[in-house]
């Protein structure tokens, strides 16, 4: 009986002490670098807890035909790891994941997995608004025509 009462107590302190889970939204405009500059734009959608958070964003990058740029777009489920709060209105995150991606340039088409790493800060703003800056890596599948492709991003972050 004893046990048990300190089971209960255990889980009864667990559930209360747990942070509650928040979310956030953002919407970017950026670049990628690779293997020319293109515009990229996109949204990003994620909850967490104090220090691990969970994402999944969508981004698009137009194709530059004039120097052999293909369009791509990438859907990739991320992990954060982010300071547990904001340290002089700065939340620095590294983050990694994988997903789907497709990379189209004339007839060449190719859809397979990608996976992601990087980093980046959202910078309090007003209230519930950041501003979110972003820098990715992506390694795309053995069909791509230019891995590893790197974007950078800057976007309105709103926090609930």
């Amino acid at each position: 009986m004893r046990t048990l009462g300190l089971a209960v107590t255990a889980i009864a302190l667990v559930v209360t002490a747990a942070s509650p889970a928040r979310a956030d939204a953002t919407v970017f405009l950026g670049v990628n670098t690779t293997p020319s500059n293109r515009p990229v734009k996109g949204f990003a959608g994620g909850m967490g807890l104090i220090i691990v958070a969970f994402e999944f964003e969508y981004a698009g990058t137009s194709d530059d035909l004039t120097v052999a740029a293909p369009s791509l777009k990438t859907f990739m489920g991320n992990v954060l790891l982010q300071s547990p709060v904001p340290i002089l209105g700065f939340q620095p995150y590294l983050t990694t994941g994988g997903g789907l991606y497709r990379e189209t340039l004339g007839t060449h088409q190719d859809t397979s997995a990608g996976t992601n790493v990087g980093g980046g800060v959202k910078m309090s703003l007003v209230g519930p608004l950041r501003l979110r800056v972003d820098y990715r890596v992506f390694r795309l599948g053995n069909g791509a025509l230019n891995s590893p492709a790197h974007r950078i991003y800057a976007g309105l972050n709103l926090k609930f």
